[in-house]
């Protein structure tokens, strides 16, 4: 049983949903929610921006836990909006903090200097990636090989242009993970399923290729559209349908059909 983590980690940084070793799977969700700690305020925005997508991934909490549940896998979920801090760029990107975000100007990180730019890290970025680790290293410790799998959504449109997929996955060199789940969405009727669409999985630095292709670990970061996942029975087909594509994908610890 994996439990909660070390309380030298800030508890405010990142959620964890205790599961077990059984299944192999680790879930991740970078852009969990749409919240900030209480001194940043509304970083100068007002708080209808905190609904759209610069915000956080809209419906990707609950799809994560939801995969949590019917897997009993362990999962760790972001505790502050993207806009703070983006936990899926590398420290060296300069999206990590957002001064502009589809339109929307940030005051709050207009100007936001080195002092507080390592502020930010330590106190937000670097606990979600520590967690992680450790997560990861604890699985392999008991003899555990895992398997990531990172859950965002994205936008019916961008820049005025619909986007076609119901779901994508993206990935970068590593696709043992990614074919036989893409054969399963695939084989779902009715389903436009994206490969490394709309975005490619190929971002240095980001949480995938910190902890999955650097480290050797099959990943696969899935995005599911947002207008798809917008109440609870949306998320609940998303969640069957995803945990059936996981669940063909044996590789590693992960057992197939383990819901």
């Amino acid at each position: 049983m994996l439990t909660s983590m070390t309380n030298m980690l800030a508890q405010d940084a990142f959620e964890f949903y205790p599961g077990t070793d059984a299944s192999g799977l680790l879930l991740l969700c970078d852009h969990a929610r749409n919240q900030l700690p209480p001194e940043y305020g509304s970083l100068g925005l007002a708080r209808e921006q905190f609904e759209r997508h610069i915000a956080y991934d809209i419906g990707a909490r609950d799809l994560t836990l939801g995969l949590a549940k019917r897997f009993g896998a362990p999962a760790l979920l972001t505790c502050h909006s993207r806009l703070l801090i983006d936990p899926n760029r590398g420290l060296d990107d300069p999206t990590l903090i957002m001064k502009l975000s589809d339109g929307a100007v940030v005051p709050g990180n207009a100007a936001v200097d080195e002092a507080e730019r390592m502020a930010r890290i330590a106190g937000y970025w670097r606990p979600y990636h520590d967690a992680i680790t450790q997560t990861l290293d604890a699985m392999v410790a008991r003899g555990v090989a895992p398997v990531i799998v990172s859950i965002h959504s994205f936008t019916p449109a961008w820049k005025g242009v619909s986007r076609p997929w119901h779901v994508g996955l993206l990935w970068d060199s590593d696709d043992r993970l990614v074919r036989p789940m893409l054969e399963a969405l695939s084989a779902m009727p009715g389903l436009v399923v994206g490969d490394n669409e709309p975005y490619h999985g190929g971002l240095e630095g980001d949480t995938m290729n910190m902890h999955g292709s650097k480290r050797g670990i099959p990943h696969v970061l899935v995005e599911v559209r947002q207008d798809l996942l917008a109440d609870g029975a949306g998320v609940g087909e998303w969640a069957d349908r995803l945990a059936a594509a996981i669940g063909k994908a044996a590789i590693g610890g992960l057992a197939p059909g383990g819901l």
